[in-house]
């Protein structure tokens, strides 16, 4: 044992002694080896590779024997005080502390020690100490020359990030199309309310969605090695070892779904803690290889891994039915209906390991629909014929304290949780602790080394052809600005292999923004050889000398372009892209009433108060176009929340990781009310308390994933229409701009104050010029507002972000105004507003200017500087987004015009130098944060560059001058612009087709009114008794609307009205039988026609139109007629031949 060995195995051993838990763990020795290879070309193949499943070593409680260390539990209680002291040595090592070999560990939370003695580990803690220390300068010290290669290799991912541009019902549409082709099959699958985990083996590591060494994979390495247990019993040990073994050998990584009640509150507390395996990946010929969901399912049967509720839908009747199924339970659905009704409308259905309702309840988050091979149905019938659902040997056995059982025990803080966690687990599944222990006083590395790491990386040759996509994927997310961090670790794993010419290290590329998602689509299609960019994404690097790691045939392949065809070749056969990408996701709202209305909004409830919140939930309601019905229903139930949870807590805001502590109890009884509360909660009641199990995380920054920001509700892809009432003349106007210096705001308030006639009323108008006020600007217009409620403002100040504009709300709200944005027009970027055309004339106007109130003119040193700092506050903002949240929240918007559109290009002198003044302002950001220019490394370069565009710009000046809109063309436009609004005659721009939620109650054929009246007519004049009853019920005027039903799903049941998808919008003939009528009712018989050969059914008793019924008599009680007639009481005209009509088959 080496003297580092010994000294982590003393302080373990140290640590271990201060606690004690009622039960020991599982210990799972190893090794074995498991026959399961599986190959890109035929990885089912490999599931037929015989297996002794049988005949494997009885599962034991007992402690693991290992060479590096042998643990025996210790009598004494006491700690020795030479323990301590390496305790206290060993925590204040210099850097990350580096362990160099496996941990050992023994049953949980017991006393342990080690047979060595502590002389050897004293003698030798010096130079360790001194190594581990060192581990950070070897890198430090690291040269990159002509002699230096890199070697990455992709760790961990999860599927590529696709960002649909073609709206829901495009991808709907797109989606049966391609299914009614023959060419591919809609895969529909669960999505668990939890976050993602993924895990490559011990060696490997265990991930999160950014980050990796934390409580999050502790917990996710405890479930899943707990579902071992559970699957395999007492040979837990052995397979827990192969599986590990496999996954090493094959470089393989799995994906899951982590539902756990510890980690922080979702849309409901599971009943159980358990993962769900969602994603199969291939790593070893460099780039991922996902399996299909045939053979996820088929390699987690062997394995006895949970597997996710999955439906295919191969025809266009079955692909139609679902998203019927969908609309009509969106507003409604939980699990078990939900479920029920896709088992009923899919062509094959394949229900998951774990049964949603029993471990996570019945609140469901919502389905994931996407595009998959037209084979995958053969292929999933045969993967089910072959790997029936495999037994859980572990039933009924004891399996050892469970999650919550060692969070509970263990609540001191995050690291002693994480330490339980994993000893726990036991050492044949989790022999190392390095990624968490080693990590430990110090998880991260100073940016300084980490954008070191990246130019040293980019700077080596590539030793392989997945290291050269690696590297061109980097630099050019380096190199567009992608909103994206490469963090960089050292490899604790390697840390033997580290030397000064050979470093080991992990690179986390944390994606920030899913705007870089679709920036990076962009590119792929410029460039097709590019690699995707993955979801949790993590790579191995090595860097070393004279080419140790160099694959040389890997890299005669770098220009192959076979080769390249071949690893991007499209996931789905030959579909394009965009076609084999396609995924939607469809969430229900019983979710939604959890998760955006109540927890996300809390932060609003608290700090602003009711009426914010108000407008926060009618705003997100009108986001998800939830139906006038459920809208209602909604803003009763978050009223009487919102008072209900101020006046428990006052203005102490509830946490949002344990908010279902206060939301389930108050929904519990809502639902109590009425049938109506319990359908729009959906289900409540089954609460389980969290907070003496919850682990210790760093609450308010940090969400389930380790990531810094919170579920957020999607906006909509572009604006959607929207219609303004008039401006009220009896209230206030807010006139205010969301723009950058220099977009001529001030010179356009002057003209909108001298214009004659105003804005068409007699309202008062005042201007505040931000540069002019004293103290918080919008403070003083809150102040304006209130003392003159029925003035118009004209708000001259910039107003880039959310906060401001939450804070315009308020004031509208408490004085009773509205609000108009007014926005520079510009074709913007992928990911700002404002196009570098746009950029480019505000900063020459400014730099135009003389004697600003501000300062900010051609005397000022720092002028481009602060226009890119307000450039950059709309950045990850695209131009659609921009304008779509302006609309949302304001109901309209104002665009000034500033470019002319036949315009010549943008100069590429004055392109290049705002984009090296974007490239250094990301650098001084990055470093600096806020700091003036002026200070900071940067600041020479600044000086150079505010040079260098100021040369740039006036050297360019006739150009700059030639493209803008004359100033009196843009007053005049945005005048009647403003006038359009408070008139009420404003129109947003109209967006794509509007899925209708929640509104599909029943599936009818439709006629038209007056058709239905001719054929009455024509019966009257035939038959006088008709006549006599046509012209007493006076029909012709009271018949409004008409249509015959064919199912309601109430009555009926979802999946029966989802069944006549494939038919709407398509006309049906119809014969009419019969009229039987009485004096209180009166409906036609009917008879439903074909449709391409198909007969339409309906699944009522007695297919009729309903015509009439007396004043108090509901319209179902039409259905009666015929027991009437038979009774005598009701008159029935036959009509021989029937009488052909003709309507459409709708949902309503």
């Amino acid at each position: 044992m080496t003297a580092l060995q010994n000294l982590l195995c003393t302080v373990i051993a140290a640590r271990s002694s201060r606690r004690l838990l009622s039960k020991s763990s599982l210990i799972l020795p190893f090794r074995s080896s498991f026959c399961f290879p599986l190959t890109s070309q035929s990885r089912l193949a490999g599931f037929a590779c015989p297996v002794s499943i049988s005949t494997m070593s009885q599962h034991n409680r007992g402690r693991g024997k290992h060479n590096e260390a042998n643990w025996v539990q210790k009598p004494d209680p006491l700690v020795p005080s030479s323990s301590k002291d390496t305790i206290s040595a060993a925590e204040n090592v210099v850097g990350n502390p580096v362990i160099s070999s496996p941990i050992q560990f023994g049953s949980v939370a017991r006393k342990f020690g080690t047979q060595s003695g502590g002389a050897k580990l004293s003698a030798e803690k010096s130079a360790n100490e001194k190594s581990i220390g060192n581990l950070s300068k070897l890198f430090d010290n690291f040269s990159v020359d002509n002699s230096t290669y890199s070697l990455a290799q992709i760790r961990a991912t999860f599927y590529p990030k696709f960002e649909n541009e073609k709206s829901d019902q495009e991808i709907r549409t797109r989606m049966i199309e391609m299914v009614s082709k023959g060419i591919a099959t809609v895969e529909v699958s669960l999505k668990h309310s939890g976050s993602l985990f993924m895990y490559a083996g011990h060696e490997g590591g265990a991930y999160a969605k950014n980050s990796y060494g934390n409580i999050y994979t502790a917990v996710g390495v405890f479930v899943l090695g707990r579902m071992f247990r559970e699957a395999w019993g007492t040979r837990a040990s052995k397979k827990q070892a192969e599986f590990n073994e496999f996954l090493e050998r094959n470089h393989m990584c799995i994906s899951m779904e982590l539902v756990t009640a510890v980690l922080g509150d979702h849309g409901q507390r599971p009943l159980d803690d358990y993962v769900v395996v969602t994603a199969v990946t291939d790593l070893g010929a460099g780039k991922p290889k996902f399996y299909s969901t045939a053979e996820i399912i088929a390699f987690c049967r062997k394995w006895r891994l949970p597997t996710n509720h999955v439906w295919l839908l191969s025809t266009r009747k079955s692909v139609t039915s679902f998203f019927a199924a969908y609309d009509a339970l969106c507003e409604e659905g939980t699990a078990t209906p939900v479920c029920k009704t896709l088992d009923e409308v899919a062509d094959i259905s394949i229900p998951g390991s774990k049964d949603h309702t029993e471990v996570q309840g019945e609140i469901l988050e919502g389905l994931v629909a996407r595009i998959v091979s037209h084979d995958s149905l053969k292929h999933m019938e045969q993967v089910l014929k072959d790997f029936p659902l495999p037994p859980l040997e572990g039933a009924g056995l004891d399996l050892g304290p469970n999650l919550r059982e060692i969070c509970a025990a263990n609540r001191a803080d995050e690291k002693q949780q994480i330490k339980a966690l994993l000893q726990e687990v036991g050492t044949s599944f989790c022999p190392k602790y390095l990624d968490w222990v080693g990590i430990e006083g110090n998880d991260s590395q100073s940016r300084n080394v980490d954008q070191s790491v990246i130019s040293k990386f980019l700077q080596s040759s590539p030793a392989d052809f997945s290291t050269t996509k690696l590297q061109e994927m980097i630099r050019l997310m380096k190199e567009k600005r992608f909103p994206a961090a490469f963090k960089f670790y050292h490899n604790f794993h390697k840390t033997d292999a580290t030397s000064s010419d050979n470093v080991h290290l992990k690179m986390v590329v944390h994606v920030r923004s899913d705007s870089a998602f679709r920036r990076y689509q962009q590119e792929m299609r410029r460039n097709p050889g590019l690699w995707p960019l993955y979801r949790g994404f993590f790579v191995d690097i090595n860097l070393s000398k004279d080419g140790k790691q160099k694959d040389t045939e890997n890299l005669r392949n770098n220009n192959d372009p076979e080769k390249s065809a071949h690893d991007n070749g499209s996931a789905v056969n030959d579909l394009a892209d965009d076609d084999a990408n396609l995924m939607i996701k469809l969430k229900f709202l019983t979710y939604k009433i959890r998760t955006f209305l109540i927890r996300n909004g809390l932060s609003i409830l608290f700090k602003e108060g009711p009426g914010a919140y108000k407008s926060y939930y009618q705003r997100q309601m009108n986001i998800w176009n939830t139906s006038p019905g459920k809208q209602k229903q909604l803003s009763n139930l978050l009223d009487e929340w919102a008072v209900y949870i101020r006046r428990k807590h006052g203005n102490k805001q509830l946490s949002s990781s344990t908010y279902l502590s206060e939301a389930e109890p108050f929904l519990e009884q809502y639902a109590k009310k009425s049938l109506e509360n319990q359908i729009l909660i959906g289900s409540a009641g089954n609460l389980v308390r969290s907070e003496d199990f919850m682990a210790i995380v760093v609450d308010g920054g940090r969400d389930e994933e380790g990531d810094l920001e919170t579920e957020k509700a999607a906006a909509p892809s572009s604006p959607s229409p929207v219609h303004v009432d008039t401006v009220p003349k009896d209230e206030g106007l807010i006139i205010f701009f969301p723009g950058i210096p220099g977009c001529a705001k001030s010179a356009l308030c002057r003209e909108i104050l001298n214009a004659a006639g105003g804005l068409g009323d007699d309202r008062p108008i005042h201007s505040l010029m931000g540069d002019l006020i004293k103290g918080k600007y919008w403070d003083k217009v809150d102040e304006q507002r209130r003392a003159k409620p029925r003035s118009i403002v004209l708000a001259d100040k910039n107003a880039p972000n959310e906060e401001v504009w939450m804070r315009i709300e308020g004031m509208c709200r408490k004085t009773k105004a509205s609000a108009i944005p007014v926005i520079p027009e510009s074709e913007g970027t992928e990911t700002n507003p404002f196009s570098l055309d746009a950029l480019s004339v505000f900063i020459y106007r400014v730099l135009q200017r003389v004697n600003h109130p501000g300062n900010l003119d051609k005397d000022s040193t720092n002028a481009g500087y602060v226009l890119l700092m307000f450039y950059d506050l709309y950045d990850s903002k695209s131009r659609a987004e921009f304008e779509s949240e302006l609309i949302e929240r304001f109901g309209s918007v104002v665009k000034m015009p500033l470019l002319k559109p036949n315009r010549k290009p943008l100069p590429d002198s004055i392109k290049s130098v705002i984009e090296e003044g974007l490239s250094l302002y990301s650098l001084h950001k990055r470093r600096h944060r806020k700091l003036d220019s002026s200070k900071g490394s940067y600041a020479n370069d600044w000086v150079k560059w505010e040079r260098k565009l100021r040369q740039t710009m006036f050297s360019n000046a006739e150009y700059l001058d030639s493209v803008q809109v004359p100033f009196e063309s843009v007053v005049e436009q945005v005048l009647e612009q403003i006038k359009t609004i408070m008139k009420g005659e404003y129109k947003a721009p109209t967006s794509a087709q509007k899925r209708t939620f929640g509104n599909i109650i029943y599936a009818a054929i439709t006629f038209p009114v007056s058709e239905v009246i001719n054929l009455l007519n024509t019966m009257g004049e035939k038959n006088s008794k008709v006549g006599a009853f046509l012209n007493n019920a006076n029909i012709e005027t009271s018949l409004k609307q008409a249509h015959m039903t064919l199912a309601h799903k109430r009555s009926h049941g979802v999946s029966a009205v989802a069944g006549y998808g494939p038919f709407v919008g398509r006309e049906v003939p119809v014969g009419v039988k019969a009229l039987v009528f009485n004096d209180k009712m009166a409906a036609l018989e009917t008879l439903p026609g074909s449709v391409d050969g198909e007969t339409i059914l309906s699944r009522n008793d007695w297919p009729h139109i309903t015509l009439w019924t007396a004043q108090g008599i509901p319209a179902k009680e039409a259905n009666t007629l015929p027991q009437l007639h038979s009774k005598g009481e009701a008159t029935r005209v036959d009509i021989d031949p029937p009488l052909d009509i003709t309507g459409v088959l709708e949902f309503h």
